[in-house]
């Protein structure tokens, strides 16, 4: 894989969707995501407390895509730029020639297509543009939807052990998605 370099911002689109930048306007959704409890138990956030702690999260966010340490787009109707959820590629691995997949939409989003537009996207960036070998998520057990999603888009579950940085998720599933089957 090659080293990232995200100084000129990947944006992407889909059919109905751009991947874009976060940028601090988004705050309020963030802080809808990060302070949802039920999201937060699947995915080992702490939730955000305030409106402060989305803004946090983003100033944050901004400093990893500029070290290139990892990618994360804000997901937006091509019509609205209103943010509706954010997927990302994270804990990569050059050497292993790995990445992570993170995603998630707000509520009033979810159950249209809209991740798995967002995830075929993503992947095939992490294939072409950044030549990973596999891209591995790692949803809860728990979390039916996400599981199912990631079957569907045809990621296998695997019994190997992947590096993971979820220690406070209880039944944590590993699929992984290669570049060789995509």
């Amino acid at each position: 894989m090659k080293a990232p370099d995200f100084s000129l911002f990947p944006v992407l689109e889909t059919d109905r969707l751009v991947l874009r930048k976060l940028v601090l306007s988004d705050a309020p959704e963030i802080y809808r995501l990060r302070s949802d409890l039920a999201v937060a138990a699947l995915t080992g956030i702490v939730p955000s407390l305030n409106i402060d702690d989305a803004i946090a999260h983003i100033n944050k966010i901004e400093k990893l895509v500029f070290e290139n340490v990892s990618v994360y787009w804000a997901i937006s109707y091509k019509q609205d730029p209103a943010l509706i959820g954010t997927i990302c590629l994270w804990n990569l691995d050059i050497q292993g020639e790995t990445a992570e997949i993170g995603y998630e939409l707000l509520p009033e989003f979810r159950g249209k297509g809209l991740a798995a537009e967002a995830i075929k996207c993503v992947t095939r960036f992490g294939f072409d543009k950044m030549e990973a070998k596999s891209i591995i998520g790692f949803p809860a057990e728990a979390n039916t939807p996400s599981v199912k999603l990631l079957e569907k888009l045809g990621f296998r579950l695997s019994e190997n052990d992947q590096q993971n940085e979820h220690t406070n998720v209880a039944g944590l599933l590993t699929f992984v998605l290669d570049r060789e089957t995509n």
